[in-house]
């Protein structure tokens, strides 16, 4: 058998991973995270501890074993930086420094993890036959308040369970975590098997919102859905309303609470907003709830076009926003300057009617130059050459272009075989996320499968390349360009998603120091490529069932790379 610690150096820069170590295997996946941007590899612990509120002086309660920690923090910061210089190209002689940050980051998770495998030491020892009863001579207060927790009456040994052994008494949960013990009797909210998008937290943290025992709040929510900052639990994470420029525009139904539009536990069919958002009902239904279609001034406010079909989210933000009127963030100009006449005629019937019946050539009567794009372009977008409208919005949108639904759903209402790609555990950002558009071009383009650069490697190393441009800020528009400016995202994009920059040199440098990623060159007759690789001879493009998007849907391991290397497990 290989040892581990052969095999180490050889992952140390696959696919942005960590090495594959002993403390690895023994921390788990929470052990370790390689850091991005060309930052230093840092050692960071998951600590998924219990939380409990101060007791009254004289209450039993579990004691904070914040000592520990602190130990273990100080333990993991002289591990992070041994293994920060493990990380790093190493001169021989230096396993040694790399063993030791193993051992030192193993013993840490040990302890760390020590008083969940064993429980927290209870104050005041007790029989082995303890029952829910003594538990409340101390703990009565957690059977009392507004909203409690069902599993209070079936006995508080239902969720705990005790361990005495001599004069020590531990108390701990009957299963490892939170989340575990919360799925025994709430099935229905286990994230493994719903469908669509789930609340962050509901996925791994019930307790993240919810009191275990009682609470003021219903559902025993740890704050009040509604309030000021502080005060409103979902503005512990959210900070929708919290902070609207001075010439924009706050929802005033935000002051009525988030649960009056939100459904936090609500999941269905991925690409509705109903369930991406857990609305409580579909778009409009839930706005004309408290908008009446039939009000006069907002009757004039559409200047009487009909609204009481459309979909509400295209043209305004459901928070805040920094125009009037809760506009969406990207407006069309005729529509922006209030100059609906441009496109439309006064409605007839409750119908609109636009002032030329082919919406195409009302779109190309200002947009000229994408017209003659999509009909010249050398590899054509069969989708490009319809109705405009079948993609874009033509009033605003929260993209630029005001795609519709969004950007993602808009292509994949004709490219259905992407949308089972969809379907898969693990989705590249920029194509589930964001927009089909950053890798391709819309309209049609000049390369294979409309690709924004005629090299694969070239496409990908726009972002993850450490020599690729910086992306350009367009300040007044709280935009950043890539591709010389074909593509514009938000501001923080690569901010909240951390591309991992590839140590790449000269076409070579990743998954591991010297392997190449782009075709080899023959030495001996450089006009013959001895042999082909680019980046999609290792991964897929759009998604795939396990992490770092690998081909065929393998796994991140020595068996992946013997697919090429036939003879790796001879060396």
């Amino acid at each position: 058998m290989i040892s581990p610690l052969r095999l180490a150096p050889f992952h140390r820069f696959c696919c942005g991973r960590r090495p594959i170590s002993p403390g690895l295997w023994l921390g788990g996946p929470a052990a370790c995270t390689a850091s991005f941007r060309g930052q230093d590899i840092l050692v960071e612990v998951v600590m998924r501890l219990p939380k409990f509120s101060a007791q009254p002086p004289g209450a039993a309660t579990i004691v904070h074993e914040s000592s520990q920690v602190n130990q273990v923090r100080s333990l993991l910061h002289v591990a992070s930086r041994a293994r920060c210089a493990y990380l790093q190209p190493r001169a021989p002689g230096s396993s040694l420094q790399a063993f030791v940050s193993q051992i030192l980051l193993a013993f840490a998770l040990t302890l760390l993890c020590g008083s969940r495998l064993f429980g927290a030491v209870h104050p005041v020892p007790l029989e082995p036959n303890t029952d829910a009863t003594k538990c409340l001579e101390c703990h009565e207060d957690k059977t009392k308040g507004k909203a409690v927790h069902s599993a209070i009456a079936m006995g508080c040994l239902t969720c705990h369970e005790l361990r005495v052994s001599k004069e020590v008494t531990r108390v701990k949960l009957v299963t490892s975590t939170p989340q575990a013990l919360c799925l025994n009797c709430h099935a229905d909210k286990d994230a493994a098997t719903l469908k669509g998008t789930v609340h962050p937290p509901a996925v791994r943290d019930c307790i993240k919102c919810h009191d275990p025992h009682e609470s003021d709040n219903k559902n025993q929510l740890l704050k009040a859905a509604n309030g000021e900052k502080g005060k409103n639990l979902c503005l512990d994470c959210h900070n929708q309303g919290v902070a609207v420029p001075d010439k924009g525009s706050r929802h005033a139904a935000l002051d009525m609470g988030c649960d009056t539009c939100h459904v936090t536990h609500k999941t269905g069919e991925p690409g509705k907003v109903e369930f991406d958002k857990h609305l409580t009902k579909a778009i409009p239904a839930l706005c004309v709830d408290c908008h009446d279609v039939k009000d006069s001034a907002l009757i004039k406010a559409h200047q009487g076009q009909p609204f009481g079909t459309a979909n509400c989210l295209q043209c305004h933000d459901p928070h805040q926003s920094a125009q009037p009127k809760l506009m969406q963030r990207f407006t069309h100009p005729p529509f922006a300057e209030k100059a609906c006449d441009t496109c439309h005629a006064p409605a007839q019937n409750g119908k609109v009617v636009l002032t030329n019946t082919d919406t195409r050539a009302l779109c190309v009567t200002c947009h000229s130059d994408q017209a003659e794009k999509i009909d010249k372009a050398k590899v054509p977008h069969p989708g490009a050459q319809g109705e405009c409208v079948a993609c874009h919005n033509p009033h605003a949108g929260s993209t630029p272009g005001f795609l519709q639904p969004d950007p993602v759903s808009a292509c994949l209402a004709c490219h259905s075989d992407q949308g089972e790609q969809f379907k898969k555990a693990h989705l590249h950002q920029p194509a589930f996320k964001q927009s089909c558009a950053i890798c391709h071009e819309p309209h049609g383009g000049e390369n294979e499968h409309l690709l924004r650069t005629k090299k694969v490697d070239d496409l990908c190393l726009e972002c993850h390349g450490p020599d690729s441009p910086a992306p350009k800020k367009l300040e007044s528009e709280h935009l950043v360009t890539i591709f010389n400016g074909a593509v514009k995202l938000p501001d923080d994009y690569f901010a909240k998603n951390k591309a991992a920059l590839l140590p790449v040199k000269f076409g070579r440098g990743h998954p591991v120091e010297g392997h190449p990623i782009a075709d080899v060159v023959d030495p001996t007759d450089v006009t013959k490529i001895h042999a082909k690789i680019d980046c999609l001879t290792c991964h897929q493009p759009h998604s795939s069932a396990q992490p770092d998007l690998l081909v065929k849907d393998q796994a991140n391991n020595l068996a992946f790379c013997t697919t090429c290397h036939k003879d790796l497990t001879k060396r």
